[in-house]
């Protein structure tokens, strides 16, 4: 056991600061131990969001020493024994009290996507969609997606040029692939993706796909194909030279 130093950030968005706190820290402890312990020992009105401690709700989701985590999963042995632990709550997003933001504006970008809307016409004669494997795979790694919102806390759009009214970010463009890319889904969001969504405003950093806990390749597999597709329909010449002739 050892005590540890720790800056908490307590406020809300209009004012707040850091407030420095002591914890005795024991092995296995992991970031929201020790927060749940100064809850108990020194600041029982500190407020956090968490839920399933295994690091598959996404509620705990925070900046530790600057860097975008889940408390539960971050050991407490990551850290020097001098070190302090600075704790605070995901910039991108308004603070509603101490380390819990206002996520609203992500469920509402989620409502305004087109949902899922099979092809009736793939059904076999039992009533049973039928897919390939392949086809299956290649969207089953978006739905691993635990809504922690890491991704959408580092995408420099949202972050640091608060473009929100623009770009959905990457937690939704995950999801927008997964729908374009289902072997059975019919609707077409790609002028959406273009004209609402904000896929151009992506510039291909790989930050989000860097913080994202459940490492799904959120660029390279995501956001790049919507871009491809995007240039296929709206700059491809070919395609131009169809539209300009036939008006489709």
């Amino acid at each position: 056991m050892a005590l540890r130093n720790f800056k908490i950030y307590r406020g809300d968005d209009n004012h707040g600061e850091m407030v420095d706190y002591q914890c005795e820290v024991t092995e296995g402890m992991v970031v929201l131990d020790v927060i749940h312990r100064i809850q108990a020992d020194s600041a029982n009105d500190l407020a956090v969001r968490w839920n399933c401690k295994a690091g598959k709700c996404g509620s705990c989701s925070m900046e530790i020493n600057g860097m975008p985590k889940l408390a539960c999963m971050n050991r407490m042995n990551e850290y020097g024994p001098d070190e302090t632990i600075s704790i605070m709550p995901l910039k991108t997003f308004p603070v509603l009290r101490d380390l819990v933001p206002e996520m609203s504006w992500n469920y509402e970008q989620n409502q305004r996507i087109k949902p899922f809307t099979p092809d009736k016409s793939k059904k076999d004669a039992k009533g049973n969609y039928i897919m390939m494997q392949e086809d299956v795979d290649r969207v089953q790694e978006f739905r691993k997606c635990i809504e922690c919102f890491l991704c959408q806390n580092v995408c420099h759009v949202l972050r640091d040029h608060e473009r929100k009214d623009v770009f959905v970010g990457p937690r939704f463009m995950i999801r927008l692939a997964s729908l374009e890319m289902h072997p059975l889904d019919i609707a077409d969001r790609i002028p959406e993706i273009k004209k609402e969504y904000g896929s151009g405003m992506c510039n291909i950093t790989r930050c989000c796909t860097e913080v994202c806990p459940e490492n799904i390749n959120i660029t390279d597999n995501g956001i790049i194909p919507l871009k491809e597709r995007v240039v296929d329909r709206y700059y491809d010449p070919i395609a131009m030279i169809g539209r300009k002739l036939f008006g489709s």
